[in-house]
C-alpha cells in the first residue's frame, strides 16, 4: 500500500493494488516504524496519521535474564537532531491508516498471483481466481514467499534462521512497564522482547532456538511459554500467562540470502519479496517503506522506465543487504545459549561506548530520500 501510495503521486500514473486476501481483517501483531520508517511516512504525507495511531518510543534496551541492562540506547538526542522518533503500532491500525489514503477503487481483494507472463511492452499477472492484468510494469510485493520471485529465481527459497517466534498484543494484566521504552531480554532460554502500545496494551515476542517447523513448538501454548521462561525476570513470566491462546501467532524466522538484482524487465521486487530479513533490527516493514519512497522518486525524476528501475535497483541494493547480513548476525548472537559465551557477550557489549551505539543507530536514521 505505501508503494501504491507513493506512485499515485506521480503524474500520470494509474496505480492498481491486487490483494490475496479475500477480506481486510485486523490481523497481525505490533510492528515497529523506526525513524528511518518514519521519514519514509513523512515523504508519503501519511505520517500525521499513523503517528497517534502509534506508541512513540525514546530508548531501546536489551536485558539479561536477571533484568540487568546489556546496552541502553537511548534515542532522544537523534530524535532530536533528525526531527522524528521511533514508534511501535499494532499491524492492523497501520493498515488502516495507509487503506485510507489510496486513491478510491485502488485496492482489489481476493486477487492471489498465480503467475507471470512479460512481453516487450508489457506485463501480465494471472491470478488463482482466473482473472488476468496487464500493466506496463509489475510491483511484486508478495512477501518473503514470493511467488513472482520463485518464477524469476526458481533456487531464491527462504532460509531459516535456526529459531522460531511466538508474538501478541495483550491488555497489561497490570504489571510495571517503561511506557517510552522497548526492552529486550537475552536469556539462555530464549529471547524475549516487549513494547508499549497505546490503550494500555502490551506487544511482546519470544524467540527460542528449534528445529524448522518443529511440532513441540507449535503445540506451545502461552502456558507452556511462561513455564520456559519462568527463570527470567519480572515481568516476562506474568505477561506471557496474561495472553490467551488465540491471541498467540506462531511462526518460524527466516530471511533470503541477499539478491543481486530487484529488477528484471518490466518486473520489480519490493519488500520481503525483495530482501526479507529477520526482524532483529526491527527492519522489514521499514525498509519496504523505503523501498516505496525510492520507487515514486525514480519514477518522477528517471527519463524513461528502464532508467528508472536501474536507479531504484542501484539505490536499495546495498542498504538492504547490509541490513539482512547485520541482522541475521546479531540475531545469530542474541541466540547464544552457552552461559559462558552470553556472559562474555553480555560483558562486551556492556564496555561498548555510547557514541558507538549512537553511531551504529544513525546509520539506521540516515535515509537518502
Amino acid at each position: 500500500m505505501c508503494a501504491a501510495i507513493a506512485l499515485q503521486q506521480v503524474g500520470g500514473m494509474e496505480v492498481q493494488v491486487y490483494e490475496a486476501a479475500p477480506e481486510l481483517r485486523p490481523v497481525g501483531a505490533g510492528v515497529g516504524l523506526a525513524a528511518n520508517a518514519m521519514q519514509g511516512l513523512q515523504r508519503l504525507a501519511v505520517a500525521e496519521a499513523v503517528a497517534p495511531r502509534g506508541k512513540e518510543l525514546t530508548a531501546l534496551t536489551m536485558l539479561d535474564e536477571e533484568g540487568r541492562v546489556i546496552s541502553n540506547q537511548n534515542t532522544l538526542p537523534l530524535n532530536e537532531r533528525y526531527g522524528i522518533s521511533n514508534f511501535v503500532i499494532h499491524r492492523a491500525e497501520l493498515h488502516e491508516v495507509l487503506q485510507a489514503h489510496l486513491k478510491a477503487g485502488t485496492l482489489q481483494l481476493g486477487k492471489r498471483c498465480a503467475g507471470i507472463l512479460q512481453r516487450e511492452e508489457q506485463v501480465q499477472v494471472s491470478f488463482a481466481d482466473g482473472s488476468q492484468a496487464t500493466a506496463d510494469l509489475l510491483v511484486a510485493a508478495d512477501g518473503i514467499n514470493s511467488v513472482v520471485r520463485r518464477q524469476l529465481l526458481p533456487h531464491s527459497r527462504p532460509r531459516y534462521a535456526g529459531y522460531t517466534c511466538w508474538r501478541a498484543v495483550i491488555d497489561n494484566p497490570g504489571v510495571m512497564l517503561d511506557t517510552m521504552r522497548s526492552a529486550e531480554t537475552w536469556a539462555p532460554q530464549g529471547r524475549v522482547g516487549m513494547a508499549p502500545l497505546p490503550g494500555n496494551k502490551i506487544y511482546w515476542y519470544a524467540c527460542i532456538n528449534a528445529p524448522e517447523q518443529d511440532e513441540r513448538m507449535r503445540q506451545m501454548g502461552p502456558a507452556d511459554l511462561a513455564a520456559h521462561f519462568a527463570g527470567v525476570h519480572a515481568p516476562v513470566p506474568e505477561v506471557l500467562a496474561a495472553t490467551k491462546p488465540d491471541q498467540l501467532i506462531w511462526n518460524d524466522i527466516a530471511d533470503l540470502e541477499p539478491l543481486k538484482k530487484f529488477v528484471y524487465g518490466r518486473v520489480l521486487l519490493l519488500g520481503d519479496a525483495a530482501h526479507a530479513t529477520t526482524p532483529n533490527l526491527g527492519q522489514g516493514a521499514c525498509q519496504a517503506i523505503e523501498d516505496a519512497v525510492v520507487l515514486g522518486q525514480c519514477l518522477q525524476q528517471g527519463p524513461d522506465l528502464a532508467s528508472a528501475l536501474a536507479q531504484y535497483e542501484k539505490r536499495r541494493i546495498h542498504r538492504t543487504t547490509r541490513i539482512i547480513r547485520l541482522s541475521r548476525l546479531l540475531g545469530g548472537v542474541a541466540q547464544w545459549e552457552s552461559p559462558l559465551l552470553a556472559d562474555l557477550r553480555n560483558s562486551l557489549l556492556r564496555l561498548m561506548p555510547a557514541w558507538l551505539n549512537r553511531r551504529q543507530i544513525e546509520e539506521i536514521y540516515r535515509v537518502d530520500f
